[in-house]
């Protein structure tokens, strides 16, 4: 059940998320909580500028919990994210021994607006979190920040597409 404090911390991870569009990644943001409601690390996506295909959020809150958290500390942590895990990340997350992840928009909503902008197929099946980790609690997706994640994604693919008119509504 997603909470305000779980809304808080989501728009944050949309403001994250705005911020690696500004800086010419994809819009994906993410923060790692820990039991206590304190903020142990934010994250935003680096593929493009980067030119490294993990350099998501959520991978580096993984690493970033193994090298400074105790396996209790990261169990007991939460990882809020403008989208839900992909393949990669949901098995980044598991090894890890992360806790909860709360996300504003689905893997399958992203599948379908990457359709809708005739971007075709990404490179991994986008299966559900729990396909990949066992025992774990995920919420998400939450509609009215949804919407704003499509947004985003809509900007980044017509700002990468060069302008393509049936993308610019």
């Amino acid at each position: 059940m997603i909470d305000k404090t779980d809304l808080k911390f989501l728009h944050r991870c949309v403001e994250l998320a705005e911020e690696a569009l500004e800086a010419g990644n994809e819009p994906f943001g993410s923060i790692l909580v820990s039991a206590d409601g304190t903020v142990l690390l934010e994250d935003k996506n680096r593929v493009v500028t980067e030119q490294d295909p993990t350099r998501h959020p959520e991978f580096e809150i993984a690493r970033w919990s193994t090298q400074n958290l105790i396996a209790q500390e990261r169990a007991a942590a939460t990882v809020y994210t403008s989208g839900e895990h992909c393949p990669m990340c949901a098995a980044a997350h598991g090894w890890a021994g992360l806790g909860r992840i709360v996300y504003a928009s689905s893997s399958t909503q992203l599948s379908e607006w990457l359709s809708e902008f005739n971007n075709g197929l990404i490179p991994v099946h986008p299966l559900p979190i729990q396909e990949i980790v066992q025992n774990i609690v995920v919420d998400g997706p939450v509609p009215e920040l949804a919407e704003k994640i499509h947004r985003l994604h809509r900007r980044f693919y017509v700002r990468s597409s060069g302008g393509n008119s049936n993308l610019d509504s």
